[in-house]
Parts: structure tokens; C-alpha cells; sequence
């Protein structure tokens, strides 16, 4: 039962701590969050909510294997596609939050770890210049999210259990300029995830934690990431946390409204 309860908790100490762009000291972190809202401030995709709209139409059922913590809400393996949608993919603020930051990394190599029904990948899609690859271990959702990003030439599917894929995927691949950590939702294989990407990770680089406040385990694993020695400043949105790399900047966390 405290699983369920504790995200409630930890909103209400993010609520109590957050701050805006007037508390913001560094010009760096400034200029990120200044821009982020005017860019989260555009009319929603329609092109791109109409294959929401259509997925939370649907409700056809499909087996769902969870290699980690599982749905919160959903428990039973076979689920409706419509409900998959509506509590497992990101909601189109955050689908935009996560387009806003991997547009701002070079944008070449992208990393999606945990596909859902493909949503997040299109807005990822739609402002990267070489190739979104994307991660899923349960066979019949990968197949959802082909349906959903078909019309994006720029995405690659991997399927298979991410222990496997990622580091055999990662061998031949020096630099990831982005990447989404979006899988199992629990604090050894989000940890492992990290630690996988982790020199593959440049300067440049911005990577993506989904669901940091989700438990306890994952509150961990979001310290042990923002505090680690090549971090020099996160960002906490409740929902997500996002880690930088640039030289140069006094190590700063930043927990802020959106």
C-alpha cells in the first residue's frame, strides 16, 4: 500500500522546494529553463496527438511482461492498449519536456530506454538528425509502438531485454548525445542503465531520468546519478530528472516548477 501513497508524499516535499527561473543563479541553468517554457508553451502537435488520441481509443488487449517494478496502476499481464496509454506513456507536457531537451543535444545518437506505446519516441523523432533508437523488452507492446512511430524513418526498434541489448548495442557506439532512461523503474537496474551509458556520455550529452520520485529505491538511484563526480548540474521536474555534463559549471541541483 506505501508504494502506492509515497509518490503523494514525495510531491509534496518537491512542491514545498521547487523554484522558478527568478531563483535561478547561473546564466547557463537560466537560459535552459527560460527557453524550456517558451518551448513548452507551443500548441500541442496535433499530427502527433491524434496517434495519442487513437491509442487511447483502443481497446484491444496485448500481454505485457514487466522486467521491473510493473504499473503502478496496471498489475494484471494483459492490459487494454487505451490503459497503457493513459497510465504508462508520458502525458504530452513531458513528451515535450523530453523533445525540448534532447533538441538542445546534438541530437545524432538518441537512446530511448523503455518505449511504452511510442509516443515519447515521435516527439524524439521529430527533432532528431540521425537516429532515435529505441529499447522495449515486452514483445507485444514493441509491436504497438511500431504501429504508432511508422511513419518516422528515423527510428530504430531493439527489442529484447535491455541487460543484453544496451551494452551490446553500445560496443560499436562511442558517443550518445541523448538519451531517455525510461525502464524497470527500480534502483539496481536504473543504476546499471547509468552505469552502462555512463563513457559513452560526452560533454554535450544530456541524459534523462523518467519517474525519480516514483519510491524510495528510485529517489536513491536519482541522488546516487545527479551526485556522480561527471555530473555538474541536474534538474529535478518531479516527473523526470535531467543530468548535464558542460565543463566548466559550479556543481548545481535544481528542483523547479513545471
Amino acid at each position: 500500500m506505501f508504494y502506492r501513497i509515497y509518490p503523494f508524499f514525495a510531491y509534496l516535499r518537491y512542491f514545498l522546494l521547487k523554484v522558478d527561473r527568478h531563483s535561478l543563479q547561473g546564466p547557463f541553468a537560466f537560459q535552459i529553463y527560460d527557453t524550456l517554457m517558451d518551448f513548452t508553451k507551443q500548441k500541442r502537435d496535433p499530427t502527433l496527438e491524434k496517434k495519442r488520441h487513437r491509442l487511447l481509443s483502443n481497446d484491444s488487449s496485448i500481454t505485457v511482461q514487466d522486467f521491473g517494478s510493473g504499473s503502478i496502476h496496471l498489475k494484471h499481464p494483459v492490459r487494454k492498449i487505451s490503459a497503457i496509454t493513459k497510465h504508462s506513456s508520458s502525458q504530452p507536457k513531458f513528451s515535450l519536456l523530453y523533445q525540448y531537451f534532447c533538441s538542445i543535444s546534438p541530437a545524432y545518437m538518441v537512446l530511448e530506454l523503455g518505449t511504452c506505446v511510442g509516443m515519447t519516441t515521435c516527439y524524439l523523432a521529430k527533432v532528431t538528425k540521425g537516429t532515435v533508437y529505441t529499447f522495449e523488452g515486452a514483445p507485444e507492446l514493441a509491436q504497438v509502438a511500431k504501429n504508432t512511430f511508422s511513419d518516422f524513418p528515423n527510428v530504430t526498434l531493439l527489442p529484447g531485454h535491455l541487460s543484453s541489448t544496451l551494452p551490446s548495442f553500445l560496443e560499436q557506439r562511442p558517443t550518445v548525445n541523448f538519451a531517455l532512461i525510461d525502464a524497470h523503474h527500480n534502483y539496481p537496474a536504473t543504476l546499471a542503465f547509468w552505469n552502462t551509458l555512463l563513457p559513452h556520455l560526452k560533454e554535450d550529452s544530456i541524459v534523462i531520468i523518467g519517474d525519480i520520485h516514483r519510491s524510495i529505491e528510485m529517489e536513491k538511484a536519482w541522488e546516487a546519478i545527479k551526485s556522480h563526480v561527471a555530473v555538474t548540474m541536474s534538474m529535478d521536474f518531479f516527473e523526470c530528472g535531467v543530468v548535464f555534463f558542460k565543463k566548466g559549471l559550479k556543481k548545481q541541483h535544481y528542483i523547479l516548477h513545471y
